[in-house]
């Protein structure tokens, strides 16, 4: 497993506002859209491409398409679905598929509830879209259903990390060598209920407007 944290003067600014408890969800989804979009940058550094030829108004010349069979992207339900536009923007030909995972706030375990992503992944690029790697249960739960049908590799996008669900996915699936985490920052740690510190609240509720 490869973890890449992404060190930017303006990704951290647009983190900063995000974690700001005052900034309101309209202003919450732009930032995080902007914030993915630079993130998936990196994320996309090692993209399979393959040669393609054009005519320049000028001249002939060789370049590079998306090789096929074509991406896709896997935001987990539903606070990954705020990242998706963001992601969106850079690889706009990927295919979409949707992966509903919620977390027991009691056993902080990953339940699923909705699936709509092929039966078959062999030899795709996949890239998962969950903004907040916590307990790593989520993540762990995920990323094993896309290897497990036949995914060739697999890239987390997460705005934030904790220590403790880095660990857990390291240990689950730190075997997969063609597994890699791109995230914005990883905090201090998690708090009794699951939450990472210092954080951002809860992704979902503050890009939906909920408040608790």
């Amino acid at each position: 497993m490869q973890v890449h944290i992404a060190e930017h003067p303006l990704i951290a600014h647009k983190l900063t506002v995000l974690r700001d408890r005052n900034t309101d969800s309209p202003t919450f989804r732009d930032l995080v859209a902007e914030l993915v979009t630079l993130l998936a940058y990196e994320a996309t550094r090692e993209i399979a491409v393959q040669d393609h030829a054009i005519d320049t108004p000028l001249a002939p010349m060789v370049g590079v398409e998306l090789a096929r069979p074509r991406p896709i992207v896997v935001p987990i339900l539903r606070a990954g679905l705020g990242m998706l536009d963001g992601m969106s923007r850079l690889l706009p030909t990927a295919e979409v598929g949707f992966l509903g995972l919620q977390r027991d706030e009691e056993t902080l375990q990953a339940i699923t509830y909705a699936n709509r992503l092929p039966d078959d992944l062999a030899g795709r690029q996949c890239f998962v879209l969950d903004p907040m790697l916590a307990t790593g249960g989520t993540l762990v739960a995920s990323v094993d259903y896309l290897f497990a049908r036949g995914a060739r590799d697999v890239t987390a996008i997460c705005i934030l990390c904790a220590p403790e669900g880095l660990a857990l996915v390291d240990e689950t699936l730190g075997h997969h060598g063609d597994l890699k985490i791109v995230t914005a920052a990883v905090d201090e740690r998690l708090n009794e209920r699951g939450y990472i510190l210092p954080g951002l609240g809860d992704a979902g509720d503050r890009l939906y407007g909920i408040a608790r």
